[in-house]
């Protein structure tokens, strides 16, 4: 995929002026709509607005999308373009007016979103700062898809950070975007209770199908200026972060709770996931250190338990793992390296009698 085409760009917005949708059909007194975000949960929030701006009635077009770059991925190292660019381009949507800066403060990205002349431009889940050079552009403004109830969890990972304290509600935010991190007026708010057991990736996708649903009910407001008059300021005193997940925090200790444990499962679902490392005991009695990716748990309500503190047991389809205060994990899923996610009930099979430890 081109990163640019300056000149096509202008030659496409002289012939077309803005009486044209950029992605097929007609935009006469539409106003432009520029959509920024990169993964497939923000790939759904792109397909809802280009599916109701085709729309007669609608009140506007989407006229441009910015996304994160090619990446290279699977074993193969391909280039592939980002969950949002593919959904643009399945959706025909043209090309030149897909853009993928390295940084949004890049001066040739910023000319050319001049050019396209957005009224409104929304983010969901981009994953690049927005300078104010940026911000001055739309004079609609700026409007954010967060996954959180702002002014708690702020940050790139409101969602995981959520799951992982164990919240029984969350929710979206419609926000306008300012140069503090999360920190606008908040447009809309839509609450959601959180069950046990859903894991990050179930949980993103839904809160970004609420928030496109929001953003619909809310564009007209936003076009029209009122939104801006009724949008609410945060309270900044009761912000939470909500930092980016990294790989060297998804070791369990069987140290914590076991719901503190199942908590970070859920969280961590999806990437990095979470790593545990178990002592093998064969037949001869010499150990060896297993690493198992911990897929699913839950946490068991009672137990009396019976042999070595640290041994790990099966009961029913689940390995029983003895964490602090007396309190069991039960890991319903893992995976070996190398290997497929299994069951429980398989991998203890797999141990043909072998004792399980706790690593020390």
């Amino acid at each position: 995929m081109a990163r640019y085409s300056p000149p096509l760009l202008r030659r496409f917005f002289s012939c077309a002026a803005s009486s044209v949708s950029p992605a097929g059909g007609s935009g006469a007194g539409k106003k432009n709509l520029v959509f920024l975000g990169s993964p497939q949960v923000a790939a759904s929030v792109l397909d809802t607005l280009l599916a109701v701006s085709g729309s007669p009635d609608s009140g506007f077009q989407v006229a441009a999308v910015v996304t994160q770059p090619p990446a290279a991925k699977n074993r193969g190292r391909k280039l592939m373009p980002s969950a949002v660019a593919q959904l643009a381009l399945d959706r025909g949507f043209p090309e030149e007016l897909i853009f993928t800066p390295e940084r949004a403060r890049e001066e040739s990205f910023l000319s050319d979103l001049k050019e396209v002349k957005p009224d409104v431009c929304i983010t969901a889940a981009y994953g690049n700062i927005l300078p104010q050079k940026f911000l001055d552009i739309p004079p609609c403004g700026t409007v954010n898809i967060h996954p959180s109830l702002l002014p708690l969890y702020r940050g790139a990972a409101p969602v995981q950070r959520a799951l992982q304290d164990g919240v029984a509600e969350t929710g979206v935010s419609l926000a306008y975007t300012v140069r503090a991190l999360d920190a606008g007026p908040v447009i809309a708010r839509e609450r959601f209770s959180v069950d046990e057991c859903i894991k990050a990736p179930e949980l993103l996708a839904i809160l970004f199908d609420i928030g496109s649903r929001l953003l619909i009910n809310e564009l007209p407001s936003i076009l029209d200026g009122s939104a801006k008059e009724k949008a609410q300021p945060q309270d900044d005193s009761k912000a939470t972060l909500a930092p980016k997940l990294n790989s060297e925090e998804s070791w369990l200790s069987f140290d914590q709770e076991a719901k503190e444990l199942h908590n970070k499962v859920r969280a961590f679902s999806g990437w990095p996931g979470t790593r545990a490392k178990l002592q093998l005991i064969n037949q001869n009695g010499e150990p060896d250190v297993l690493e198992i990716k911990v897929t699913s748990t839950k946490v068991l309500a009672s137990w009396d338990k019976v042999g070595d503190e640290n041994e790990i047991l099966f009961s029913g389809s689940s390995l029983l793992i003895p964490c602090s205060r007396a309190t069991w994990l039960e890991v319903l899923e893992l995976q070996l390296p190398g290997k497929k996610v299994t069951s429980a009930r398989d991998f203890w099979n797999g141990l043909r009698g072998q004792k399980l430890l706790k690593s020390p």
